[in-house]
C-alpha cells in the first residue's frame, strides 16, 4: 500500500519559486511511476506533472511546462516537484501518488493529505 506524505507548500508571490517534497513508504518504489496532481477550490483533481520509475523520463500538463520540474530520488522514497515562476492560478493542494503515465491518471485510490500552495497576485 503506498502512504505518501507531502511536504514543502506555502504561500508564496506571483513570481516565486517552492520545492514540493513527497515521501512514499513503501519497499518497493522504484518499481512505480509516480506523478504530481493538484485539485484548487471547487474544481476536480488533475495531473500536473509525472516521471517513470528510473526517473528518465518526465510529463507535464501544458500549463506548467517550462515553469515545474518534477524529479525523484529512489534510495530516498522521495519524488520532488520544484515550481518556479509561480501564477496564481497554480493554487491548489498538490498530491503525489504512483502514476498511470499513459492515461495521466492516479493508480492508486488512495491519496494523502497534500499540501497546500497559495500563489498571491
Amino acid at each position: 500500500q503506498v502512504q505518501p506524505v507531502e511536504s514543502g507548500g506555502g504561500l508564496v508571490q506571483a513570481g516565486g519559486s517552492l520545492r514540493l517534497a513527497c515521501a512514499v513508504s513503501i519497499r518497493t518504489f522504484n518499481a512505480y511511476d509516480m506523478g504530481w496532481f493538484r485539485q484548487a477550490p471547487g474544481k476536480e483533481r488533475e495531473f500536473v506533472a509525472a516521471i517513470n520509475w528510473i526517473g528518465r523520463n518526465t510529463y507535464y500538463t501544458d500549463s506548467v511546462k517550462g515553469r515545474f520540474t518534477i524529479s525523484r530520488d529512489n534510495a530516498k522514497n522521495t519524488v520532488y516537484l520544484q515550481m518556479n515562476s509561480l501564477k496564481p492560478e497554480d493554487t491548489a493542494v498538490y498530491y503525489c501518488n504512483t502514476v498511470d503515465i499513459a492515461n495521466k491518471r492516479a493508480r492508486n485510490s488512495d491519496w494523502g493529505q497534500g499540501t497546500q500552495v497559495t500563489v498571491s497576485s
